[in-house]
């Protein structure tokens, strides 16, 4: 039990790190004025996001984070009910 504590601490950090540089790595949402302005544009290239890099970039955000909360719940688990 205390090696499959030991991979699984191993694992959530690397996703730790994983989902830190995907944040930092996708564009700010907040356009300002901008963003106002040129919203229509917005709508017409929206169809093709998730084709885009941001889209990609987006989605596996979506699943490191989720990978990140099952694996914190996992070792939670384990640590409190296992021996």
């Amino acid at each position: 039990m205390e090696a499959l504590r030991i991979i699984l601490s191993i694992v959530l950090a690397l996703d730790c790190i994983a989902l830190i540089v995907l944040v930092l790595m996708q564009q700010s949402k907040s356009a300002g004025l901008s963003g106002a302005i040129g919203g229509g544009a917005e709508t017409f290239f929206g169809k093709k996001k998730a084709a885009s890099y941001e889209g990609k970039m987006e989605n596996l955000t979506k699943i490191t984070g989720a990978v990140f909360m099952v694996l914190a719940i996992v070792l939670l688990v384990i640590q409190r009910f296992g021996a």
